[in-house]
């Protein structure tokens, strides 16, 4: 028997305002443990898949499957409770409050696990567990990252949706927030990830889409993408130079 996909988007059209679409029938499969990366040149909708995956926007046509079961038009918050995390490029801490209040947050549906949840995370990110006390806006960017993914792993999600993790960030930090998101994989977690460093994103993820204009225009393992001659020429030759710009 084959294996159902754990998330399914099956031909999405969504976009931000009225008759303007940004996704183009985009499909996307996430299996069990699997860690899917989605690269492409800018503006080819790969942040708004994150958005429509995670309840963010209308979604015009198409649908979205957890576990077979029709999550389409469903919210963030009814998204976290079915256990899909989400972690946006910007704007992803509370920079007022403390770490351990930041992790707090992560927890707002189920307050009684904060504790247990906590010590989980901080086993994987041991920093946090230092510095509990420590203000997030004085973090780094590497480390408000590693915040921001420790917040969303607080509710326990199956699923984990990350949108351009290591943006702005040094070459060495891009490493650790790549070591991170294979971590977190191998604990368990399916994560999808949007990525504008192309060739990094498709050496560590199990399947890659490559998105054009808001539809697949690839899609294989990451190997296979990493190497095909067309995806090179097309895609990753213009976003390896913009990344390294």
């Amino acid at each position: 028997m084959t294996e159902e996909p754990l998330l399914i988007a099956d031909d999405l059209t969504a976009g931000y305002v009225p008759g303007v679409d940004i996704l183009n029938n985009c499909s996307l499969e996430l299996f069990e443990g699997e860690l899917v990366g989605i690269i492409g040149p800018n503006g080819a909708g790969k942040s708004t898949l994150l958005k429509a995956l995670f309840g963010l926007l209308d979604i015009r046509a198409g649908g979205i499957r957890l576990r077979g079961d029709d999550i389409t038009g469903q919210k963030a918050h009814q998204l976290v409770s079915r256990g899909i995390g989400y972690v946006p490029q910007v704007d992803n801490v509370f920079p007022s409050l403390t770490i351990a209040e930041n992790l707090e947050m992560g927890t707002f549906l189920e307050p009684e696990k904060f504790d247990g949840r906590f010590d989980r995370v901080g086993d994987m990110f041991p920093l946090l567990a230092d510095r509990r006390d420590q203000r997030a806006g004085s973090l780094s960017g590497g480390e408000r990252q590693m915040l921001a993914m420790g917040r969303a792993l607080m509710m326990d999600p199956t699923v984990l949706l990350l949108d351009e993790p290591s943006a702005g960030l040094s070459p060495a930090l891009q490493d650790e927030v790549f070591v991170n998101c294979h971590n977190i994989n191998k604990a368990g977690v399916s994560i999808v990830m949007v990525e504008q460093n192309a060739s990094r994103c498709l050496q560590i993820c199990h399947r890659g889409y490559v998105l054009d204009q808001g539809t697949n225009a690839y899609t294989g393992s990451g190997r296979d993408l990493l190497t095909d001659p067309k995806v090179i020429e097309l895609y990753l030759g213009t976003l390896v130079k913009t990344h390294q710009d």
